[in-house]
């Protein structure tokens, strides 16, 4: 790294609180224009890039267009309209290393509001806090990199290596992220800037991520054959396929605890257990008619799986499991049940040893004053797509906030501190990185 004048490694903290107020206003800026359209947003995003003087690009892409063996949703069968992703590059003037930064832009689609006590999309600061929906997830993220250049722009610094930030569609499969590498995009390694679902805020590293699958088990069964409007008096003549997806719900209930013994990875010794499988819907019938026997029975279900676990052999244990209940009884043998894969992602692991960790845990530090530790809570985290499509070493962090949309919460906020101090390590991680 190379500049006009030298600055000490103390300039760039004292120049991004010089400019606290006109961060602060960006974020509260742009999320007035989150109220839009998302295009219109991404618009004035890709402008501020512009005026940084970075090469900036606009990426079209459909939803769920990507499907790997390590990540995959299945394709609607509407056609989905294409989304764009802002990405900007800033050249190094040497051969230091690259970086890539990444958020997403959009937000839950708005619903009701209110229960909200303050405006979702004014940018109110109470005790600390600014509220707004999205303002977490992950509109901080996006903001974070904007503020971050032009800090080290206006401290006069000159990187040697490559900066790109990409404001990512991510909700709704939307995907930015894997069309940015699609076009060619690389570095040697890449930070989602998102914040900590944990609540830790900036003391989180999401450096791991468990693998995660939805699934969809279908059952038919048989009413009695009768033209009564009540099957209970010929229910003996019926298969109910509630009680055949029974016995499907206790092989995997038994598989869930054989798992739990089995499968082990320490850093999920502090809740206890490394996968979890679990069903969480039951359909069958119709409540208004009990005396019916319904003709189908659907479970839907997710289980988690730690990263030293391959996501196919995982898939193949419980259509083993499901398939050995089908041959055991006489009316699943002749009529399987139906196995449906919803969506699934790896699980990522990038070691506490590794140089990006390092530089990041050494940013937080110098700037929080905590050590911040590894989040391997998450399941799915968006850290997975460049590591599992680019191979990029990826990690996460973000500022301290709470009641995200996403997870049921009103009145979303981030922490404006927080929020601070994480544009100042964004900066300190560019300048270590690619000095």
């Amino acid at each position: 790294m190379t500049a006009g004048a030298t600055p000490n490694k103390y300039d760039i903290s004292t120049l991004i609180q010089a400019k606290r107020k006109q961060y602060i206003d960006l974020l509260r800026e742009l999320l007035a224009k989150s109220a839009g359209t998302e295009q219109a947003l991404q618009f004035e995003i890709a402008e501020q890039f512009v005026r940084l003087g970075c090469c900036v690009e606009s990426i079209s892409s459909a939803p769920n267009h990507f499907v790997l063996d390590s990540d995959f949703a299945p394709v609607g069968d509407a056609p989905e309209p294409d989304r764009v992703s802002v990405v900007a590059a800033q050249p190094g003037a040497g051969d230091g290393r690259s970086l890539l930064l990444f958020a997403h832009p959009d937000s839950e689609p708005v619903t009701d509001t209110s229960q909200w006590q303050h405006e979702p999309f004014a940018g109110e600061i109470a005790d600390g806090r600014m509220y707004g929906w999205g303002v977490a997830d992950d509109l901080s993220g996006v903001v974070a990199m904007i503020c971050a250049l032009e800090a080290i722009q206006s401290a006069g610094l000159k990187l040697s290596g490559r900066v790109i930030c990409a404001s990512a569609v991510s909700k709704r499969r939307g995907q930015g992220i894997y069309a940015i590498l699609e076009q060619g995009y690389h570095s040697d390694a890449a930070i989602y800037l998102h914040p900590a679902e944990s609540g830790a805020g900036l003391r989180d590293i999401k450096a791991r991520s468990s693998g995660y699958m939805q699934f969809r088990i279908l059952v038919c069964g048989q009413a009695p054959e009768t033209s009564e409007p009540t099957h209970t008096p010929f229910y003996h003549l019926a298969i109910n396929p509630i009680d055949k997806a029974w016995l499907i719900y206790q092989a995997l209930s038994e598989l869930a605890e054989k798992r739990a013994r089995r499968v082990h990875h320490p850093a999920y010794d502090e809740i206890g257990r490394s996968t979890n499988l679990h069903v969480s819907h039951f359909q069958a019938g119709d409540a208004a008619r009990p005396g019916r026997i319904p003709s189908t029975a659907v479970m839907t279900g997710a289980i988690t799986f730690p990263p030293n676990e391959e996501l196919m052999d995982v898939r193949r244990e419980l259509e083993t499991v499901v398939q050995k209940v089908s041959e055991n009884d006489p009316w699943l043998r002749e009529h399987p049940a139906q196995f449906d894969w919803l969506q699934g992602t790896s699980g990522v692991d990038v070691p506490e040893e590794s140089a990006i960790y390092q530089t990041v845990a050494s940013a937080i530090h110098e700037v929080t004053g905590a050590i911040p530790k590894v989040q391997s809570l998450h399941a799915g985290s968006e850290i997975r797509a460049p590591n599992l499509f680019k191979g990029i070493p990826t990690l996460g962090f973000g500022p301290l906030s709470g009641n995200n949309v996403q997870s049921g919460g009103r009145d979303e906020w981030v922490s404006v501190d927080d929020f601070i101090n994480m544009v100042e390590v964004v900066a300190k991680v560019i300048i270590a990185w690619c000095a």
